[in-house]
């Protein structure tokens, strides 16, 4: 079997650990795994649960909101695929479900000025697209409520 890969810097969406995130995305949800045995949120993906040891967890839906933790404006491209979306605003987003787990991921519409630590925001899915490469994949982003 042949699997398709993204054009770079595109996440593969189809490399297991997270292929069920990048296709919860693409029908508009935020779904990370979760421990089958003990209940813990588990991301980043891993083979096991860093808690109980367990190998078995489900992926589920969560709300899609959380609270700022921290960011960065990106005002240069380190890659030229990059070039023609500076200044954007880099993210950790504290889901709402578990503080302890953090998202990195863009915040978008609005002005840097307003962000702050601990801001609530909630979940957007935009189209991740870049001058040059060919396609695109809906990821999550992030807005200010």
């Amino acid at each position: 079997m042949t699997s398709f890969r993204r054009e770079f810097p595109l996440p593969d969406t189809e490399w297991p650990p997270t292929r069920e995130f990048w296709a919860a995305a693409a029908r508009g949800e935020l779904a990370l795994p979760r421990c089958d045995a003990c209940r813990r949120w588990r991301w980043y993906p891993d083979a096991t649960c860093r808690f109980c040891g367990s190998a078995s967890s489900t992926w589920t839906a969560v709300r899609g909101r959380g609270r700022l933790f921290s960011w960065s404006v990106v005002r240069r491209a380190f890659i030229p695929q990059l070039a023609a979306d500076v200044p954007y605003v880099a993210g950790l987003v504290a889901i709402e479900e578990d503080p302890a787990v953090r998202i990195v991921t863009r915040i978008v519409d609005c002005e840097p000025a307003v962000l702050r630590i601990d801001l609530p925001v909630r979940v957007v899915f935009r189209p991740l697209r870049f001058a040059g490469v060919r396609g695109e994949v809906t990821a999550p982003m992030f807005v200010p409520e």
